[in-house]
């Protein structure tokens, strides 16, 4: 660990010798680049000169015992403190996702239940969006389709947010949403009190900008057609919809929420771009073989993430074996111990792994 460190120290101090030149800050870009590393490393060579002073100070301590026992009494306190401070530089040695700091685009769609499983997606989108509300972060949705009972077949929701002192955006917290949510409770549409079970997916994906993404226009199909409700009826008169087909993946996003033609291709474009970066950010992981495990991005049936009981008003998530009876809190956005649950869980595997 320390040989890593020393690297990491000599890479901090030639970055604070480039950033100290004004020559650099001439390309905004590089600058920015320069300054977003330096900011990373700056919390590992701060923990690290404190582990090295208190560890001079345990030696002194040590030292001065030998003539007068009463200094031995700071030794023990000292030594907790450099086991505490051993930790927090193996955590922040781990490799940092590059996505953390992005927004996201949160899709939802009812699955396995029917009109129940379609409600239950209103009610995860009630809960993301109250949650986004807790953290101060923005939301707009996208593209949504109402169910005919008020729920939601499927619902795109941009969600956007500062970034913290330690590097992380929405993508930080989001990114262990994605996979199948579970409900048990009794349907509105149940007239004998039955308890039912039904799901509803949800897909999170780091929103890309456009210089991340290249989408060349001619490997574009778009299609315009009239917008539909519920019941599929006509609610517009003008061929405001647009459905954008990225011909090389076979990727498709269809947008119709907004008047304009104009805005429904915007939305639908930055709904495209995120899916596409997904797309090149898995199999980028394929080939390095470290995609994170706790990660889900996909819409398989199989990967059950977390189960709403409702009658026992309890939330379970399988992959870390977090429970907890206040469900009802949980669906009015107190999600932080839940998500928080996940997030130690990766860190201690990644601990488990060497970092890696």
């Amino acid at each position: 660990m320390f040989e890593v460190i020393d690297d990491l120290l000599t890479e901090y101090a030639e970055l604070g010798t480039r950033l100290a030149d004004p020559s650099v800050h001439a390309d905004a870009d590089v600058a920015r680049k320069l300054g977003k590393r330096y900011a990373e490393l700056g919390p590992i060579a701060e923990t690290y000169r404190e582990y090295q002073s208190v560890g001079e100070d345990i030696t002194a301590a040590q030292e001065l015992a030998v003539e007068d026992p009463a200094f031995g009494e700071e030794i023990p306190g000292l030594q907790e403190r450099r086991t505490a401070l051993e930790e927090r530089l193996q955590k922040l040695l781990i490799p940092r996702d590059p996505m953390d700091e992005k927004n996201v685009i949160l899709e939802i769609k009812g699955g396995e239940g029917g009109q129940e499983s379609m409600l239950f997606a209103g009610d995860l989108l009630r809960m993301y969006m109250r949650y986004a509300e807790r953290q101060g972060w923005k939301t707009e949705v996208l593209e949504s389709t109402e169910s005919d009972l008020g729920g939601y077949k499927d619902v795109q929701v941009a969600v956007k947010g500062r970034v913290n002192e330690a590097g992380e955006g929405v993508w930080a917290r989001l990114k262990y949403e994605g996979g199948v949510h579970r409900v048990q409770r009794v349907p509105v549409t149940e007239s004998q009190g039955r308890i039912h079970t039904s799901a509803a997916g949800v897909l999170v994906l780091p929103e890309a900008e456009e210089v991340e993404v290249e989408i060349n226009p001619n490997d574009l199909r778009v299609d315009v057609f009239r917008s539909s409700g519920p019941g599929g009826q006509s609610v517009n008169t003008t061929d405001s919809a647009v459905r954008i087909t990225h011909l090389p993946t076979g990727v498709v996003v269809s947008c119709q929420n907004e008047k304009s033609q104009l805005q429904n291709k915007e939305s639908a474009m930055r709904i495209l771009r995120a899916r596409l970066l997904a797309v090149a950010q898995e199999e980028a992981d394929k080939e390095a073989s470290d995609a994170r495990k706790s990660q889900i991005r996909t819409m398989d049936r199989s990967e059950r993430i977390r189960t709403y009981n409702f009658p026992e008003n309890r939330i379970s998530d399988h992959r870390v074996g977090y429970k907890s009876y206040n469900l009802d809190q949980v669906l009015d956005g107190d999600l932080d111990a839940v998500i928080q649950a996940c997030v130690d869980a990766d860190t201690a595997a990644k601990l488990a792994a060497g970092g890696n």
